[in-house]
Order: C-alpha cells, then sequence, then structure tokens
C-alpha cells in the first residue's frame, strides 16, 4: 500500500516508521474488516432468498448486536493502546497486564450479556421499529448470534494485544479463520440448511470461536512465561485497573455515540418503510466496509503513535499522521467512485431484488461526503486514543452525536425524507472529523509550548 513511496528520497523521520506502518496497517486492515465482512456475508445469501423479509429482520436485528458487539471494540482499542506504550517502554510485565486485565473485564462483561440475552432481546425490538414479521426473523437471527458474545469480546482483547506488540501474523491468521469459517457456515446454514436468519446468526457465532482457538494458541506460542507469576500477582492492583477502566470507559462512550448515530438512522429508515430500510441497509453495508477498512489505518496510527509516545519519540507524530490521512482519504475515494461507478454490479452480489437495487442506487451519491469525513474521522479518533487522550476523544463523539445527527434526523423523520435522513448521516462525520481536528491542534500547540519553555 505504501510500499512504492519507500524508493522516494523521504526525510528520515518518514521512511524510519513507513515499513512497520505498511505492514501493520495492511493486517490491521484484514483483521478490522472481520465484522463488516460477516454482515456483507449475511446479507448477500439472506439477499438471494425469495422472501426479502429475511433481510430486512437480520438488518434490524443487527442494529442490537451493534451495541452489545461494536460498542464493545473499545476492548481492542484500549488494549492496543496501552500494550504499544508498554512495548515502547520495553516493560514485558505492563505487556502481560494489559491483555490479562482486559481479558478478565471481557469475559465479566460477556457473562453478563449471556446472562440478561432474554431481557436484552425484549427490550431491543421494543425500541426497533418494524413489522411483526421482519421482526420475528430479527429475533431468530438475535437468539443464535448472541452465544459468540465471549468469543467475540475475547477476540476483541486478543488483536488489540497483538496488533499493539505489532505481532502481524497472528492478526491475520485470526481474521482468516474468522471470515473464511463465517462464509463456508453461511453457505451450509443458509443456502444448504435452509436456516435463513436463525443460520446467518448461528454462523456468525461459530465463526467467532473458530477464530478465538486460534488466537489462543498465539498467546501460548508467544507469551513471556517468565513474567507471568508476576503479572498474575499484580492483575488486581486497583489503582492500575482505575487508570484502566477510564480510557476503556471513555472509549466506551465514543463507540456508544457512533453505534447510536447508526442504529438512530437505521431505525428511522425501519419506520419509512421495508424497502427504503432494505436500501439504506445495502449502502450501509458499503459505508461500514469502507469505514472498517479506514479504521485499519486507524488502528496502526494508534499503535505507532502509542510506540512513539511510550519512547519519547514525538517528532515523529505529525509525520505518522499525514501519511495515516493521505492513505485514509485514498482508500475512502475507491470504495466511492467504485460504488458510484458500477452500482448494479455491487447490489447483484448483495441482492437479486431489482426494485430494492434501484432504490439504493438513488442514494448512492451520499456515499462520497460520508467516507471522506468519516475517513479523517476515524484517523484522527486514532491518533488521540494513541496519546491516551480519550477524554478528548469522548467529548467530540457526543457533540457530533448531539449538534451534527438528531437535528437533521429529527427534520428527517418529520418530513419522511431519506435525503435528508441521509444529510443527519454526512453531518454527524463532519462534526466528529471537525471537533477532533480542533482538539489534536490543542493538543499539539501545548506539546510546542511545553517544549519552549523547557
Amino acid at each position: 500500500m505504501i510500499s512504492s513511496s519507500l524508493s522516494l528520497p523521504l526525510p528520515p523521520r518518514y521512511s524510519s516508521f513507513l515499513p512497520r506502518f505498511s505492514k501493520l496497517a495492511t493486517v490491521s486492515i484484514f483483521s478490522n474488516m472481520m465484522v463488516p465482512l460477516a454482515g456483507i456475508c449475511d446479507t448477500a445469501f439472506l439477499g438471494h432468498l425469495a422472501d426479502i423479509r429475511h433481510l430486512a429482520g437480520v438488518i434490524l436485528g443487527g442494529i442490537l448486536f451493534d451495541y452489545l458487539y461494536r460498542i464493545l471494540k473499545f476492548f481492542r482499542n484500549g488494549t492496543n493502546a496501552l500494550t504499544a506504550q508498554a512495548v515502547g517502554q520495553d516493560d514485558h510485565k505492563q505487556i502481560l497486564l494489559a491483555g490479562l486485565r482486559s481479558a478478565l473485564v471481557a469475559l465479566a462483561i460477556a457473562a453478563v450479556i449471556l446472562i440478561l440475552q432474554y431481557p436484552i432481546q425484549k427490550f431491543g425490538f421494543a425500541i426497533l421499529s418494524g413489522s411483526p414479521d421482519i421482526e420475528a426473523f430479527g429475533i431468530d437471527y438475535f437468539n443464535a448470534r448472541i452465544w459468540g458474545a465471549p468469543a467475540v469480546l475475547l477476540n476483541f482483547v486478543l488483536i488489540g494485544w497483538f496488533l499493539g506488540q505489532e505481532k502481524s501474523a497472528l492478526v491475520l491468521a485470526i481474521s482468516l479463520v474468522g471470515n473464511g469459517s463465517n462464509a463456508l457456515l453461511d453457505y451450509l446454514m443458509i443456502n444448504q440448511w435452509g436456516w435463513s436468519s436463525m443460520g446467518a446468526g448461528l454462523a456468525t457465532a461459530v465463526s467467532q470461536y473458530l477464530a478465538l482457538l486460534v488466537a489462543l494458541i498465539g498467546v501460548v506460542v508467544t507469551i513471556n512465561w517468565k513474567v507471568l507469576p508476576t503479572a498474575l500477582q499484580e492483575v488486581f492492583d486497583w489503582q492500575a485497573f482505575k487508570s484502566t477502566i477510564v480510557l476503556k470507559g471513555n472509549i466506551l462512550i465514543r463507540y456508544i455515540a457512533l453505534i447510536t448515530a447508526y442504529s438512530i438512522f437505521t431505525n428511522l429508515s425501519a419506520g419509512m418503510g421495508t424497502e427504503v430500510v432494505a436500501a439504506n441497509g445495502l449502502l450501509l453495508q458499503i459505508i461500514l466496509l469502507s469505514q472498517f477498512t479506514v479504521n485499519g489505518i486507524g488502528l496502526t496510527t494508534q499503535t505507532l503513535v502509542g510506540n512513539f509516545k511510550g519512547k519519547g519519540e514525538t517528532e515523529q507524530m505529525m509525520p505518522l499522521l499525514n501519511v495515516s490521512m493521505l492513505t485514509s482519504l485514498v482508500l475512502a475515494l475507491i470504495f466511492a467512485f467504485t460504488s458510484i461507478l458500477f452500482p448494479e454490479t455491487i447490489f447483484s452480489v448483495l441482492t437479486s431484488h431489482g426494485d430494492v437495487s434501484e432504490s439504493a442506487i438513488a442514494y448512492m451519491t451520499w456515499l462520497l461526503p460520508i467516507l471522506i469525513c468519516g475517513a479523517g474521522a476515524f484517523i484522527l479518533e486514532g491518533y488521540v486514543i494513541g496519546l491516551k487522550e480519550s477524554a478528548k476523544l469522548r467529548n467530540s463523539a457526543l457533540t457530533a452525536l448531539g449538534l451534527g445527527l438528531v437535528p437533521m434526523a429529527l427534520v428527517a423523520w418529520h418530513l419522511q425524507s431519506n435525503n435528508l435522513l441521509w444529510l443527519s448521516l454526512t453531518l454527524y462525520m463532519a462534526t466528529l472529523a471537525i471537533s477532533l481536528g480542533v482538539k489534536i491542534f490543542e493538543i499539539q500547540s501545548n506539546q510546542n509550548l511545553a517544549l519552549q519553555n523547557e
């Protein structure tokens, strides 16, 4: 991805990290695409069934997993940031503790999710908009997929832990097994065995456990066994736990704000009719695939910024940000223009229902501003998390939700306008990017002032 630029006569502060950036970014992108590829795989198989309600039900049920899983990705980001800084300080005990503490919290939350799965399901579908038959298919999907919660959360932790140590091969293996098994199981459970929406949920859950098996093998092979006894004695240190929880808590709020934005969008789409929610759901699959791809660059930015901070190599942070922003914008433009120029080809893969495809194509141009603004926002988020400035991330996310999305979404619902609904999502991304940019400028200004006073 960046390798072609390595032959150019770049300043040392760029050329010193570009090989690491290129290698880690490639693997981070593949690992980060696990969630949207699972959704696209489900969509592709269900979208070719005769009854479109299976697809609409899974899109509706997927809103709950946006909350239960994608907001819990703070485990990956938080673990990544803590591990990367410990690696920069060459502190093997703290590297191990970053993984152990995160894994314990992840298992505790997974247990709560499984125990409370029935009330979560009842409450979730009570507030979602959808006809009773669509809701029934969504519940089948939820009841099957929910049993993958422990594997999903532990995978977040272990992928973040491996990325923080730049163990690219392990992360790639986890991603390949997870995505490959999900596609195979979708084919068997949906096409061959006729389990429709329930099969889509079960396939995703089982594939996560297969990915976890690979991750645990990686832990056994790579762990520093010499420091394990000492680390186990300190794993329940309250002060260390407190700082970890504060960091992860602010990142959690960011994920809640983001998924709330998508949930409001999808829920209001469902209130506008089955065809609208199905069409918007197809476009969201493209958006999520692009954004998860770009977020792989954000994860790389986060890892390297944390590593640079741990080593005190702050002069490399802004060059890294420049490279990350350029790469992410190129990727976003590729996704946007490919979709806009070849819509029939893309939607023929996702669904055989021509009316749904035509409806989605009518709103295709919204991809361009959303993907560009989202690309900038996710890179800036990675930079802020790498610095462990999580409070600034939290505040920007809440600002984007409250000022960027909600007002226009309310207008869209009042006027029953899908175009205005897409505008609300665009405003969310734009507000998030601008707010984060302002906060990074403040951080950089404070750092420069501190250097001048030394």
